[in-house]
């Protein structure tokens, strides 16, 4: 059992799905939560958390007496939980740490006692992260601001860096679709190459000085920028309305080789181990197309119901995946 938020239902609009059909949401304004009282099994019976939002002038004695110290919540809400560790009264409660600008590293040495350590205020919305293939970086993308977190995972006391801080040059950028993903990123040598949000650009970064050392433009908005196992080429596919295309970028001329169209909604790629081929899944076309990295010739076609993200076994000997 999970904990849940309050939130009030403040209007409707429309988004797109990833196949391009738009649909009516609700739009449910969260505000921060407060842990308002913790019921153990020892103590209650049961265990739970509770929570509320809004203060008002206009709650009961009772009501007051149970918020002793905190502000005048009146609104009021329980749920079961499996445990109450890591919640005590108080606590402020948001979305996600994609609300709470927050890396946690987690050491889990001893499974039954794991230590989680908390970096604070690495910037706006961090929404997806990767380590770098030696196991040493740890970069979480910043989808509310132009930058990426950066943490040294090697000396962690000294803190989260910002890296690539203002690569939208203060431009407006474009509606973002699907977002963008760091797992799988690209290395060549000493070159990082990263998908910009709301940004027709893959960024190119120097891993030595952490700086940016190009860009490339490409169709539309990248989502995985995935190199070739011997780092030769960039395999780039997009958001939408360009999310039927998949784009090759040669490492050594940071040039457009090739533009293919495996099928409607790509939505993964995956390399073999050595290479040579790679796998691409097209969602609304319900296969699965394998291609000659050399060539880039179709090897075989795939039948398969929607399929989504492709894993091998081989990610497992590797970090960053």
């Amino acid at each position: 059992m999970s904990i849940g938020l309050i939130g009030r239902k403040v209007g409707m609009t429309q988004v797109f799905q990833n196949d391009g059909t738009m649909v009516a949401v609700s739009v449910v304004a969260v505000e921060p939560n407060t842990v308002t009282r913790l019921r153990t099994s020892e103590r209650d019976g049961y265990t739970a958390v509770q929570i509320g939002i809004e203060e008002s002038k206009k709650i009961t004695k009772p009501e007051r007496g149970q918020l002793r110290d905190l502000p005048p919540l009146s609104t009021i809400r329980e749920f079961r939980v499996d445990s109450v560790d890591g919640y005590e009264v108080g606590q402020k409660l948001d979305v996600s740490l994609f609300e709470a600008g927050e890396i946690w590293v987690a050491d889990l040495s001893v499974p039954r006692a794991p230590k989680i350590q908390k970096f604070r205020n690495i910037g706006r919305q961090p929404y997806d992260a990767l380590i770098t293939l030696d196991g040493r970086y740890y970069l979480a993308g910043l989808f509310g601001e132009d930058g990426v977190a950066m943490l040294d995972l090697w000396h962690p006391e000294r803190g989260v860096k910002r890296v690539l801080d203002g690569y939208g040059k203060g431009e407006q950028p474009l509606p973002v679709f699907k977002m963008p993903h760091l797992e799988g990123w690209a290395m060549a040598g000493h070159l990082a190459f990263l998908p910009a949000v709301g940004r027709h650009e893959v960024l190119v970064v120097d891993t030595l000085t952490w700086r940016e050392a190009g860009r490339i433009a490409v169709a539309g908005q990248p989502v995985f920028v995935m190199a070739q196992p011997d780092g030769r080429q960039i395999w780039v596919n997009f958001a939408l309305p360009e999310n039927d295309k998949v784009q090759i970028i040669d490492t050594e001329t940071r040039q457009i080789v090739r533009t293919l169209s495996p099928g409607k909604a790509v939505l993964h790629m995956e390399f073999t181990a050595r290479g040579e081929t790679v796998w691409i899944s097209a969602r609304d076309d319900n296969r699965v197309t394998v291609y000659d990295t050399a060539t880039f010739e179709r090897k075989a076609e795939l039948a398969a119901e929607q399929p989504s993200g492709i894993f091998f076994t081989v990610r497992a000997l590797r970090f960053g995946f």
